[in-house]
């Protein structure tokens, strides 16, 4: 169990708070100053992350973009599969949205649980960037200097620039267009290596972290947190709910076949927290259960494991609606924009990393885009093992589902007999 980082750095986090809402409690000023002189390695930790966003996010988009584009060259099921997937992460985090509107105003961010989170952010709030005008927002979309750009964490027109320069790529000829392909991948995967190293260290810093915020906020704290992991778990589940109804309406399946195809599905997603380990599985039930062709599986679930996260958005950007509300910000409708544009365009590019590295790759450019400081980001990367079991399940879900619709019409087993079992 303690092999699992996940459950190191919880295990960290916990200690963490709990020494240091103790340390204010009973300690003296001396082992006070001792923590807030520790507190510092936190900090260390946390910029060796932020380091690695920039050049992560532009590789990874890059060749997101030239894996996108060579599969769209497989033929017209491929292209249905990629609008589908592009269609339904932007309605993912539309839908994000209207659920942190109804849920905060149900259970409203108490200042006081706000205050003690914000307490172990070693940033200050006037981070925040001021709101853009329409004029600004538009004219940032192409920035004048995209290294000026980029080291003011201007994520979305660094993104935009990405975007086209990854389209771009993809009109070079064949050997040219595949070396600067693997010159991207090159350096992403470089990148990803320096974020594994710094995750290694992930229990020291958010130890560290944490020692901060028990200093400073006690308790408090711990009910903000909990508030998180229900906020990012429902908004989860609702996606999987949806992604049912769509396998059922659009798709068509049957309830009682659906429901028999998916469900050891989802159990493997909850024990493995890996859409990956569960392919085997749902090309299996895919194809037995549900009726669904070889030519259909063997293409659309491959693709949709390797670019398609119906819950990326929605877990990734309501982490950046919660921040919003634990730092009291009203986005203009320009900012929510960008902010949804990131969300998706990260959720395609970063499917392929692993867990904590696709969260902080994944979150930190849409909070940058918001204007949001990204340092309690490692707080919650702590307790991140608990909403990653419910993304798993969602993702799954969505993967199966987008399968059933694309397959109708081409399927092996004759609709009188599923329509017979409906």
């Amino acid at each position: 169990m303690l092999r699992s980082l996940s459950v190191r750095v919880l295990i960290a986090l916990v200690v963490g708070l709990a020494l240091g809402t103790a340390a204010a409690a009973f300690a003296g000023p001396v082992v006070k100053h001792a923590i807030e002189l520790f507190e510092a390695v936190g900090g260390l930790w946390l910029n060796a992350l932020r380091m690695t966003v920039v050049p992560l996010i532009f590789a990874v988009v890059v060749t997101g973009i030239a894996g996108v584009a060579d599969a769209a060259a497989t033929g017209r099921l491929a292209i249905k599969t990629l609008a589908w997937i592009v269609g339904l992460l932007t309605l993912g985090a539309f839908y994000t949205v209207i659920f942190a509107q109804g849920f905060y105003a149900v259970w409203p961010v108490a200042e006081a649980g706000a205050a003690a989170l914000k307490a172990g952010a070693t940033a200050a709030p006037d981070v925040v960037k001021q709101t853009p005008s329409l004029i600004d927002f538009v004219t940032g979309l192409a920035p004048p200097n995209i290294l000026k750009a980029a080291s003011e964490d201007a994520i979305l027109p660094l993104v935009v620039f990405a975007t086209f320069f990854g389209f771009a790529v993809t009109r070079l000829p064949e050997e040219r267009r595949v070396g600067l392909a693997e010159f991207f991948k090159s350096i992403g995967d470089v990148m990803v290596t320096i974020v594994r190293w710094v995750l290694w260290a992930a229990p020291v810093g958010v130890f560290a972290l944490g020692l901060g915020v028990g200093l400073r906020a006690g308790i408090a704290a711990a009910g903000v947190i909990a508030q998180y992991i229900a906020a990012i778990v429902l908004a989860n589940i609702g996606m999987t709910v949806f992604a049912y109804l769509l396998a059922l309406i659009v798709g068509r399946a049957p309830l009682g076949r659906w429901t028999r195809a998916a469900a050891p599905v989802q159990v493997t997603a909850f024990a493995t927290q890996s859409s990956l380990a569960c392919l085997p599985a749902m090309i299996e039930r895919s194809r037995d259960d549900l009726g669904v062709p070889d030519r259909v599986t063997g293409l659309v679930l491959p693709l949709a494991v390797a670019l398609f996260r119906i819950t990326g958005p929605v877990a990734n950007l309501g982490v950046a609606l919660f921040l919003l509300r634990v730092y009291d910000i009203q986005p203009s409708a320009l900012q929510m924009v960008g902010a949804i544009f990131v969300s998706v365009a990260t959720s395609l590019a970063s499917v392929s990393l692993p867990g904590q590295v696709s969260f902080f790759a994944s979150i930190a450019p849409i909070c940058l885009t918001l204007g949001l400081p990204v340092d309690i980001l490692p707080i919650l990367i702590a307790v991140e093992v608990i909403p990653d079991i419910f993304r798993t399940v969602g993702n799954v879900t969505g993967d199966m589902a987008i399968t059933v619709i694309l397959a109708r019409g081409e399927r092996t087993v004759p609709d009188a007999e599923m329509l017979a079992e409906a």
